[in-house]
């Protein structure tokens, strides 16, 4: 009997899934049958002005990085469309957490950017009703940007371009409700933009810096937040210099802000606020505000949907660098996997004084600039003082305008340019060493009683993930040297990065290769340590590592160092935000090791056990002639460590394929923002 009730259950079901299948059938043929009736008397679906007809005033930023320019009767199906629900017709603005983008952005938008600019002492007025559908499904939580949208602006023309109003809807994964909040970035002071930042209000839930406390940890959900779908709208109005907000959604409380735009109230330290502390100063970015703001600035709306979630690697910047899933930059992938921001717009309008200006120079100066080459000399114009060795064993001559994808180029982390060095565990090296290198070399030589300086401000973003903890070069890269280039040909500074897998912090050191006397086969480093160990802390065993350095320096944190020689010494300096300066002096004309009982008890622990254990001779370099080196001088090779327990770092190889290399993480990459190269100077 029961069985003969779930089969009878079973049948009825059938039947109302049949007829369900055919109702949307006839719905489809009937909705086919309208669109070809419309077609054929010359109805055309709704285009986004039909809704909100204002779009002489913009050009249409797309999620592939193009200027659709004035969007009246233009349609995209990937990135700007409508849409319609049973309340109203809505315009879809829609983009990917990766695409080409516009201008120095690490975020793809579909965005609309105003045709004319305005001073911030004139009136302008933009409202807007719309509802978020999607922010990405993937990223860091520990990155505030991460599966947030920015829905509307106001941006600067001119200056360093910033954003005194940027409005977010962020929520993150498996919460109902998100957070609706608006952001002010300071107008730096001074010609470096770099330690720029922003400070952000609450409207409904949470601010910008309220992040998770590891990377799929999440803090707890808002109460009083928008969820996806609901409406909500905003009024940004600028009269005489002051901003006035209004946001509004039924159901929550009507909120409103005032921000002067022209007097500002950061220009000392001592004035940033504590939000600010603990978000954007850790990572440098730690500016003060010129006093007038933004008052001799053009300024200009923005609206739509400008995605904040990419792809980029938290390390790069551990506020806008969010790690989520981009497909390779693949759009319908994105799309399908819920990797994307959409937000719709039921009514939207803007109005500016007649005083308004033509915006064409920024278009001229964003538009396609994604797309452009910015070659690694344009970053450090230094480049015509060197050539360089790459890590498939090319010798470039004239760095002028010159760029390698694979080894050589330039990025940007949100914030700046960087010239970045890449190499491979195994690739071709240079003649006498067993490491690869993308590396500059110094065209001028100098004796150390001439002396020279040389100065980089870098941050290791990658070092090998494999190699043998026992061996002291594993897991290092050089970022800068001084290298002899007669005699033994031996190095009198190399400044080494070291991190152990699984550590987040790594260690600086530099050490110091004696001259030898005699036979150059009993050479051996002495390594002086920076911040965290020295090169002799190593592990047990092939997987053993020593306990991880207190005061070392993680990935993607910048450090600086200065390399001067002047009369036959060398002056050391290091620098690094929330770290000691450390100072070192090193004799190059005479040496402290030229009897067996000099060896230091680091070099007897390390290098004295393979038969490195020669003396140095008396002049140690003096009189021979030398010259500088920067960039990545990869230091974890494949060669088996029972061959040299120092220098053979046992790591994976791929059998040299170096593509394999850097999708499994056996590579090294620094990245320089600065550097110069010039002749030694009397010290301070």
């Amino acid at each position: 009997m029961d069985f003969k009730i779930s089969e009878s259950k079973t049948a009825l079901y059938s039947l109302m899934v049949g007829f369900i299948l055919l109702l949307n059938c006839c719905a489809d043929t009937v909705k086919k049958q309208n669109l070809t009736k419309n077609a054929e008397k010359g109805v055309k679906e709704k285009s986004p002005n039909d809704i909100i007809p204002f779009f002489q005033h913009w050009n249409l930023i797309l999620g592939d990085g193009s200027n659709a320019g004035q969007a009246t009767n233009y349609t995209n199906k990937q990135f700007f469309y409508t849409a319609s629900d049973q309340k109203a017709d809505w315009v879809v603005f829609k983009t990917p957490n990766s695409g080409n983008t516009h201008g120095t952005s690490n975020n793809t938008r579909t965005e609309l950017a105003q045709l004319k600019k305005w001073s911030p002492m004139t009136e302008a007025k933009m409202n807007a009703t719309l509802k978020v559908m999607n922010v990405a499904s993937t990223g860091d939580a520990r990155v505030a940007a991460t599966y947030s949208v920015v829905v509307g602006q106001i941006h600067s023309a001119d200056g360093h371009e910033n954003e005194p109003l940027k409005i977010f809807y962020k929520k993150f994964p498996g919460h109902n409700k998100g957070s609706v909040f608006w952001n002010y970035e300071i107008n730096t002071a001074g010609d470096d933009n770099s330690g720029r930042w922003d400070y952000s209000y609450p409207v409904w839930g949470h601010d910008f810096s309220v992040v998770g406390s590891d990377e799929n940890s999440y803090p707890p959900e808002p109460e009083d937040g928008i969820t996806l779908g609901e409406e909500f709208g905003y009024e940004v109005e600028v009269k005489k210099g002051i901003m006035y907000l209004t946001f509004t959604s039924e159901g929550h409380e009507t909120k409103t802000f005032t921000k002067d735009l022209v007097n500002s109230e950061y220009t000392e330290r001592l004035s940033i606020p504590e939000q600010v502390k603990n978000l954007f100063v850790p990572i440098g970015q730690d500016g003060v505000e010129r006093k007038n703001a933004y008052a001799d600035e053009g300024l200009f709306f923005k609206l739509g949907s400008y995605n904040q979630t990419n792809g980029k690697d938290p390390k790069v910047n551990r506020v806008w660098c969010s790690g989520a899933e981009t497909h390779g930059g693949d759009i319908a992938k994105q799309y399908a996997d819920g990797n994307y921001a959409e937000v719709w717009f039921k009514s939207a309008n803007i109005t500016f004084s007649e005083e308004a200006i033509s915006n064409a120079g920024y278009f001229q100066a964003n538009d396609g600039l994604s797309t452009k080459t910015v070659y690694p000399s344009e970053v450090i114009p230094f480049m015509d003082k060197f050539k360089m060795l790459m890590g498939d064993g090319t010798n470039v001559e004239d760095l002028i305008d010159f760029e390698h994808k694979d080894f050589f180029y330039t990025v940007i982390d949100g914030t700046r340019r960087w010239v970045v060095y890449k190499t491979p565990n195994s690739g071709v090296t240079s003649k006498n060493s067993s490491n690869t290198r993308t590396e500059l070399h110094e065209k001028r030589e100098w004796t150390p009683e001439q002396g020279g300086n040389l100065t980089g401000s870098c941050k290791v973003m990658q070092v090998s993930v494999s190699g043998d903890a026992r061996v002291a070069a594993s897991y290092s890269v050089v970022v800068g040297q001084i290298h002899s280039g007669e005699g033994h040909e031996n190095e009198p500074l190399k400044i080494f990065y070291k991190k152990f897998p699984g550590h987040s912090k790594g260690s600086v050191f530099w050490n110091y290769e004696i001259n030898t006397a005699g036979n150059n086969s009993k050479r051996w480093d002495y390594s002086s340590a920076v911040w965290g160990y020295d090169m002799s802390v190593i592990g047990t065993a092939k997987d053993d590592y020593p306990p991880e350095p207190t005061d070392g320096i993680a990935l993607g944190e910048e450090f600086s160092y200065e390399v001067n020689v002047y009369k036959g010494i060398m002056y050391l300096t290091f620098m690094s935000d929330n770290h000691e300066t450390k100072t070192f002096t090193k004799d190059l004309i005479s040496s402290e090791y030229t009897k067996k009982s000099d060896l230091p008890a680091q070099v007897r622990k390390l290098f004295a056990p393979i038969g490195q254990d020669g003396t140095e001779r008396p002049t140690a370099y003096k009189g021979e002639l030398n010259y500088f080196k920067q960039g990545a001088y990869n230091q974890t090779n494949g060669k088996d460590p029972e061959t040299n327990m120092v220098w053979c770092a046992g790591a994976e190889t791929y059998g040299g394929d170096i593509a394999k290399q850097y999708e499994n993480g056996c590579y090294t990459e620094v990245w320089f923002r600065e550097a110069t190269v010039g002749p030694g100077m009397p010290p301070e």
